[in-house]
């Protein structure tokens, strides 16, 4: 059954938006803001998926359309932010060969999409909890790195994306997301990381933004 999302409170929106534009542009500050959202995210996670809509064609339209911009098929993806998991299934089921990795900083968020797993006898697909701001994983680990709805840690993405992989960040209602990052601040973010901008579009009432990472040579 679709999901219908219930509207955001104003009030919630504007401070997604003011987190994630503190995050975005001063990330030094997210050690003071991180166990507040890790508390919010934790009491948030019983019922989520009915609440937002998460999973619903609405919700992740734009990580769909920009999948179709990524010209590879990626063998590791790495979802960050994933909340309930709903993304990182998704991303599961576009790319059926790949292992597929979700974190997010709520245990409780985590809880949640460990049980919409279940018998994955491939491993293909395990979800973490861990801090976008310090990934638990090797530098190069991944060809694709995305996100729905989620603040960008610029410096994590780039440093655990392999040379020529792609970073995604999408929103699923575009500037009514509350973590919504203008596409200015996506591509002066990623290109100081080396990370240039391949596509921006919308999608649903949704928007993305798809970068690649540089090749040596």
């Amino acid at each position: 059954m679709q999901r219908a999302r219930r509207p955001t409170p104003t009030r919630v929106r504007l401070a997604g938006r003011a987190l994630n534009a503190t995050i975005a542009r001063a990330p030094w500050l997210w050690p003071v803001l991180r166990a507040p959202m890790q508390r919010f995210f934790d009491g948030s996670a019983r019922g989520w998926d009915e609440r937002t809509g998460a999973g619903s064609v609405d919700h992740l339209a734009p990580l769909a359309a920009a999948v179709t911009r990524v010209p590879n098929h990626p063998e590791r993806v790495l979802d960050i932010g994933t909340g309930t998991g709903e993304a990182a299934l998704f991303l599961a089921r576009e790319y059926p060969r790949a292992g597929v990795r979700g974190v997010d900083i709520s245990e409780e968020m985590i809880r949640a999409a460990r049980t919409k797993v279940g018998l994955d006898p491939e491993g293909r697909i395990a979800f973490k909890r861990a801090d976008a701001a310090a990934l638990p994983y090797a530098d190069e680990s991944f060809d694709l790195v995305a996100q729905l709805n989620m603040p960008p840690f610029f410096a994590e993405i780039a440093r655990v994306l392999r040379p020529a992989g792609h970073a995604i960040v999408a929103s699923s209602w575009g500037e009514a997301t509350p973590f919504y990052t203008p596409a200015a601040v996506l591509e002066r973010g990623f290109r100081r990381r080396g990370i240039e901008p391949i596509a921006t579009d919308r999608a649903g009432a949704g928007s993305y933004w798809v970068g690649r990472l540089a090749a040596p040579g």
